[in-house]
């Protein structure tokens, strides 16, 4: 495994960097969400902008990252795999999250409070009851299957035809809806192949 070369890839829907971990319930959101899409990896001691700055403690990593799998993940994940790399004297946790076999995952946030999380580009994304019960169908390697759409996700696809991109705020307006309702409904869109999230700009937007 070349470091270099995986940092060079950049974070995306498959890729996590983390400075370090901090708390069992921040971590477990990550690790939901790549459990719950396609498996991925977390680079721990590489920083937002791709720079490696090493870890002090590698065990202690490690002891966070299996609280945070067995004790803030329902149901536990128990397949993550560990390796150190090294690049000039600093130290880099790869934490490989394997595709789950035993999806819906959900992360604990806070006390009682669990929440399902997916993989959208390089952010993890809260997931609707509607979308848990599509990953609750879906094993690793298949796809989601193609779905009927309503007229108002049908008019994404309409929009999209004749238009480069379209925002969540001209989602709303052209549909009526309300944010969060709005919002859900693109990333079933997202989840199902039908568009695709792009976050590089100020303000989000979609595509084909």
């Amino acid at each position: 495994m070349d470091l270099v070369e995986l940092i060079a890839r950049g974070e995306g829907e498959a890729l996590e960097f983390k400075q370090k971990t901090t708390h069992p319930s921040r971590i477990s959101r990550t690790l939901v969400s790549l459990a719950n899409t396609r498996g991925g990896q977390v680079l721990v001691g590489v920083d937002d902008a791709g720079r490696i700055v090493g870890i002090r403690d590698a065990e202690e990593e490690r002891y966070v990252l299996h609280e945070a799998a067995r004790h803030y993940v329902e149901p536990a994940l128990t397949t993550l795999e560990f390796n150190e790399l090294e690049l000039d004297g600093r130290t880099v946790l790869v934490v490989t999250v394997p595709e789950s076999a035993n999806k819906p995952h959900r992360a604990q946030v806070a006390p009682g409070d669990w929440r399902g999380y997916v993989r959208v580009h390089d952010a993890s994304v809260q997931t609707s009851g509607l979308t848990e019960k599509v990953l609750g169908r879906q094993q690793p390697d298949s796809r989601f299957e193609t779905i009927p759409l309503t007229r108002q996700e049908l008019a994404v696809l309409e929009y999209l035809r004749t238009h480069p991109r379209i925002t969540l705020g001209q989602y709303m307006k052209l549909v009526n809806f309300g944010k969060r309702r709005a919002f859900q409904t693109l990333i079933k869109l997202v989840l199902h192949g039908y568009i695709r999230h792009h976050d590089k700009e100020k303000e989000p937007y979609y595509t084909l």
